[in-house]
């Protein structure tokens, strides 16, 4: 993803939590100096209103509208106001009268009242969440990664937990106020697990709901996951792609999914080094290359052209199915594409072709229970946010 221009880690909800990062985490940030959570958000830019006014061209004087207010960061237009060469300006965005502000304490002021009260373990999650939050514009467009030790997934053979939790953001540019959906990372290798839950958006129009409830469902939903998780992970590691016996490699594999060339590669790369064999492996590992390339080597920016990646990536660990049929829908189109080249030619691709169709019958034996796990957990959400 592109540099924020600044990142803040932090540990403990308050300064009433003595709380330390987790080592695995401590380890790969070692130069951080964590704050807590409630002064990191205290940090944050907030926005206000102020009066908009157009330069008559005819009369060069200003003339104030109504039509349309100026937000911008109180604290920047007051250092404005005394030099003139400020370099930070105080400006975000020039919205309709139809804008609802949501400052960064409106929203994760009440998600610290929950930290407080919601347990695991016997341990208020308060005590036990650390993360690290990234800016960009200038502090208008703001991402973090909220994660609680202890909700966690072990997998066998290894030391460092996944660790789950959420990650959040918003802007003031009119593209979303609040955004958050499950979050999880794995402390093996630093990748990032997104979207593990449906995302909950809230848009800078309207009534600002209640955010404490909005946290609470939200919380819920994230430790049915973690009871979940292990369970995903387990089975898509039952089910192995022989790429031997395969008309593509696995770069190809991520291409014919949708990742562009540059994060196949990676993507690849990282699967086949962990893969017992690199032209076998199971469709766990094939979700990890594509959480490495997706975490270390994504190009483009936090939001909309990351979660497109990320949808494909998590079809592989959750709907192997889906995957294979993508998969071999892309195939056949890029052999219809290449045209025929005569009957040997054609009968070249019916064969790869029933090479990808036999992967995918072999997987009806598992496909049942993936659909009545992510069934149980749809039920289980519904109930969680009811």
């Amino acid at each position: 993803m592109k540099d924020p221009e600044s990142r803040t880690i932090f540990a403990g909800v308050d300064g009433c939590t003595d709380t330390e990062l987790p080592e695995w985490y401590r380890e790969r940030h070692g130069d951080a100096d964590p704050v807590t959570f409630a002064e990191a958000v205290r940090d944050l830019p907030q926005a206000v209103e102020t009066t908009v006014a157009y330069q008559n061209p005819y009369t060069d004087e200003w003339v104030e509208t109504e039509r349309f207010n100026a937000l911008v960061e109180p604290s920047r237009a007051r250092e404005q106001a005394i030099d003139e060469d400020a370099e930070t300006d105080p400006l975000f965005h020039v919205p309709t009268d139809s804008y609802s502000i949501i400052n960064p304490v409106d929203v994760y002021g009440p998600l610290e009242e929950v930290l407080r009260e919601e347990t695991i373990d016997g341990m208020p999650l308060g005590e036990v969440m650390f993360g690290k939050i990234r800016r960009y514009r200038g502090g208008g467009e703001v991402h973090m990664d909220i994660m609680f030790d202890g909700l966690e997934v072990r997998l066998p053979g290894r030391s460092e937990p996944i660790t789950m939790g959420v990650t959040s953001g918003y802007d003031f540019f009119g593209e979303h106020a609040v955004y958050v959906e499950g979050f999880a990372q794995d402390g093996y290798c630093s990748n990032t697990m997104r979207s593990l839950t449906d995302k909950e958006v809230i848009k800078h129009v309207g009534d600002v709901r209640n955010f404490r409830s909005w946290w609470e469902e939200l919380l819920a939903q994230v430790e049915l996951v973690a009871d979940d998780l292990f369970e995903f992970i387990r089975d898509a590691q039952d089910i192995d792609l022989d790429f031997s016996e395969l008309p593509f490699t696995v770069t190809e594999f991520y291409t014919l999914l949708g990742f562009p060339d540059y994060l196949a590669e990676r993507a690849a790369g990282d699967a086949e080094a962990n893969a017992a064999s690199p032209f076998e492996i199971d469709m766990w590992t094939l979700h990890s290359g594509a959480t490495y390339a997706l975490t270390h080597f994504f190009q483009g920016k936090e939001g909309a052209s990351l979660d497109q990646y990320v949808r494909i990536a998590n079809d592989i660990l959750f709907n192997p199915e889906g995957t294979i049929e993508r998969v071999e829908q892309a195939y056949e189109q890029e052999l219809e594409a290449d045209g025929d080249d005569g009957s040997q030619a054609s009968l070249g691709g019916e064969r790869a072709l029933a090479s990808i169709e036999r992967v995918s019958d072999d997987l009806q034996e598992k496909v049942e229970q993936f659909e009545e796990r992510e069934d149980a957990l749809r039920e289980r959400f519904q109930e969680a946010m009811a």
